[in-house]
């Protein structure tokens, strides 16, 4: 048994190790002296012929620990201020979680950038500022955003040279440091452009600090600049926030811009795929609008002219969303445009064999649609409906729904049937056609959708009934919630009016 008595005390000094990044380990600090060990006895070997046999030391015996000098003082001010440091650290990390928080719940690229110079203002200490996008493979989108700014102002702007502005300089590729371009005092600049100089005093700025926003995967997506009232700079600690955010900004950004980009596509593909322009057929005026979803739909409409000076007018919706349901529209589309041209004057038939040319061609999927064999010269319409809402008729007189039969949407039988129904219009009325996008982006139930729309057509202004476009704007603006500017609804939306004279 080692008998080996020692006595140590230990300082623990959490905030001076903080300060000078040690561990926690390392912040042990052993200052007492150590006694040696008591003396060891060990059997020895008889002397031979005067040798001395000495046994050494076993090997398992140490040297003492040396004394540490005893550590220094630390003086209650500087642990006070280090505190202080600790908790603006925190502090601002709290605010860079909430901002980026905030920026990571927008799914709008316009909503992102106002909170990206909302964010940006805050921490760089700025009142105004304008967002420039402009992605280096020059796909766009490309825009201009400003807080605080005018479209006025950001057009006096756009007037200055570009190389004579810091954020022009950045989309233009020229380098820049990651801490932006700081111009604190615009005015004390002997090399400012005179144009850059007048359009400052006009909008009374005078100093300006500019980030770009690119990542490594998209390369430079635009810069965001933002304006001081007077000359001024943000610190050290500001620029390190700002960075800090601009970054995680642009990643964000750059995942919008893709989802953008995806969705001008699906829309250019669906609106090429639609009627370029409506035909002009004596006796009746049309218009018709087209809303698109954010992931592509497969809302239709068409009007063609028949034989005998017919017009053929139709709308529908194939299930789905995405690049297969826009294609898959266009197919049916282009079926019933044949079959309506061969025998138009029956809608029921129209609608049997584009059924049948459904369940043959895609049987996993179902649409709706409604087709009406228009006579103008006598206002006859005859229609038949698979699955889909019946028209509204909007006149003078009356404002109604046509009844018609309920049936299934088409590919949802194994035979398809369903009887046509006729009416006559009055000179001046309208006849609405639209599916069922336009009542699912009211967000009420069927019932109250309806009687929506139909409080819609009832309140039209008489000095808008002479016009189908009017018509068509109206309804749009009264039936949806956020009016002619909800354009970014979950659901397509197809209008198709045609008015009688």
């Amino acid at each position: 048994m080692l008998d080996i008595p020692s006595r140590v005390r230990v300082h623990v000094e959490t905030l001076l190790a903080a300060r000078n990044h040690m561990g926690v380990c390392d912040a042990f600090e052993q200052y007492a002296p150590v006694r040696k060990p008591d003396a060891m006895t060990a059997p020895h070997a008889p002397k031979v012929a005067g040798i001395d046999s000495t046994v050494p030391p076993p090997a398992h015996t140490v040297a003492p620990a040396p004394t540490a000098p005893p550590a220094p003082p630390v003086s209650p001010g500087a642990g006070a201020l280090l505190q202080d440091r600790l908790a603006g650290w925190v502090s601002d990390l709290t605010t860079l979680h909430e901002l980026t928080e905030r920026l990571a719940r927008t799914d709008r690229l316009a909503e992102a950038l106002q909170e990206l110079l909302r964010a940006g203002a805050a921490l760089v200490g700025a009142r105004r500022g304008l967002v420039a996008l402009e992605p280096a493979d020059g796909l766009g989108p490309d825009s201009t955003i400003g807080l605080g700014l005018g479209r006025a102002d950001l057009g006096h702007i756009e007037t200055v040279p570009r190389s004579a502005m810091s954020y022009g300089r950045i989309l233009e590729g020229l380098p820049c440091g990651e801490d932006g371009i700081t111009q604190p005092d615009l005015f004390g600049e002997a090399g400012l452009d005179p144009r850059h100089r007048e359009v400052a005093a006009r909008l009374g700025y005078a100093a300006s600090y500019t980030l770009p926003l690119s990542t490594e995967s998209t390369g430079r997506l635009g810069a965001a600049v933002w304006l001081y009232d007077e000359p001024a700079e943000p610190d050290e600690r500001r620029r390190h926030l700002a960075g800090l955010y601009s970054r995680y900004a642009a990643q964000h950004l750059a995942r919008l811009v893709e989802v953008e980009r995806t969705r001008a596509c699906l829309a250019t593909m669906s609106e090429e795929l639609l009627p370029s322009r409506l035909p002009r057929v004596a006796g009746v005026q049309l218009a018709a609008r087209h809303r698109t979803g954010p992931r592509g739909g497969g809302d239709w409409y068409d009007a063609l002219p028949l034989p005998d000076a017919a017009l053929g007018l139709a709308v529908g919706s194939v299930t789905g969303s995405g690049p297969s349901a826009v294609a898959a529209m266009g197919r049916l589309r282009a079926s019933l445009r044949a079959y309506a041209v061969m025998e138009g004057e029956d809608p029921v038939a129209v609608l049997s064999d584009l059924e049948l040319l459904l369940r043959l061609t895609e049987p996993a999927r179902s649409a709706t649609a409604l087709f009406a064999y228009c006579e103008p010269t006598l206002r006859k319409v005859t229609l038949a409906g698979a699955g889909h809402s019946p028209p509204l008729v909007i006149g003078e007189r009356r404002t109604e729904f046509v009844e018609t039969s309920v049936s299934a949407p088409l590919g949802m039988l194994a035979c398809w049937e369903a009887p046509s129904v006729e009416f006559e219009a009055e000179a001046g009325e309208t006849v609405l056609l639209y599916t069922d996008g336009l009542l699912h982006r009211t967000g009420d139930t069927v019932d109250r959708a309806f009687a929506r729309l139909h409080a819609a057509a009832a309140g039209l202004p008489k000095a808008l009934r002479r016009d189908p476009d009017a018509v068509a704007d109206h309804v749009l603006r009264t039936v949806l919630p956020d009016g002619l500017d909800a354009t970014d609804g979950a659901e397509d939306v197809v209008l198709l009016a045609a008015r009688f004279e």
